[in-house]
């Protein structure tokens, strides 16, 4: 998603209210925040996260990780710092998710930062609260392709990387996807062909087997998370056959979960229809990884 649509989403996160009621002080007396905290190393880099849960819990909570997106070369953590901070007002652990941008750092290395941090949440289950059997992840865009990748990505698969926390699994129990490329060798506006040529550092004709291995739809098999999935009709960077050819393809593998499109929404959408889409995102993951 171009970082000017980030900022007209996140202009319209705060234009609902949905968000605004935790952004005071005192609401944040009832939860535990960090932000910033290092979860690995990409290229030398720290790769960072901000995370929070409610005060005083009692039991392992489920985890909603936000992934952001900007055409895997822009857009910030930053933007759903609210959004986690609502997550754990409602009883979850959650966290927002940094990673290595291109054309500086070019596919996989935001894959493997992304299944760096969900290793790292797994590593760390006990001292975080959260339940390592129950993590699920929401993604905007190109962070929408990115919880793809974390929801059909078996080990066999690899793009695991070398940021750290070997041993743990990143694979994510349930996923949701708000506009997320599913097929990178499908057929794409031109704008949307020079941002994937950037992400991936060359044409298809270049480098098709590249843009094989960074289409989550290459990886769906049987087993894979639970997925769910939203797509405007109109959507004028990603096309919502897109979503179509993942449904095909999670259907032949009997990989539950389900579809919805809105009809004339392009790329992103604000108002009543972006808090009730948030909410059963919520409730999806909360459904999906109890019954795991």
């Amino acid at each position: 998603m171009p970082l000017a649509a980030i900022r007209c989403m996140f202009l319209a996160f705060l234009l609902t209210g949905l968000l605004t009621s935790v952004a005071s002080a005192e609401a944040e007396q009832d939860i535990d925040y960090e932000e910033d905290v290092v979860y690995g190393v990409g290229a030398g880099e720290p790769l960072l996260l901000d995370w929070a849960r409610p005060k005083g819990a009692e039991k392992k909570l489920t985890a909603i990780v936000y992934i952001h997106g900007g055409g895997w070369a822009a857009g910030n953590k930053r933007i759903h710092r609210d959004m986690v901070k609502a997550a754990a007002k409602r009883g979850y652990f959650s966290a927002t998710v940094g990673y290595r941008l291109a054309p500086q750092h070019r596919f996989p290395a935001c894959v493997e930062d992304v299944k760096c941090a969900i290793r790292w949440m797994r590593a760390n289950a006990d001292e975080l609260g959260l339940d390592r059997e129950k993590i699920g992840a929401i993604g905007f865009s190109a962070g929408a392709h990115l919880v793809l990748m974390l929801s059909t990505m078996d080990p066999q698969d690899g793009l695991e990387g070398k940021g750290g926390w070997d041993g743990w699994s990143s694979k994510i129990q349930a996923g949701v996807s708000f506009f997320g490329p599913t097929n990178l060798l499908a057929e794409y506006p031109e704008r949307s062909r020079e941002i994937v040529k950037n992400f991936i550092g060359g044409t298809e004709e270049e480098k098709k087997e590249a843009y094989r291995l960074a289409s989550p739809i290459t990886y769906v098999n049987e087993g894979d998370a639970p997925l769910l999935l939203y797509q405007g009709t109109k959507d004028g960077l990603v096309p919502f056959d897109q979503a179509t050819q993942m449904v095909e393809a999670l259907t032949v593998a009997k990989v539950p979960g389900r579809v919805e499109f809105l009809i004339g929404a392009n790329h992103g959408w604000g108002g009543y229809e972006l808090e009730r889409t948030l909410r059963e995102s919520v409730r999806f993951i909360v459904e999906h990884t109890e019954k795991q």
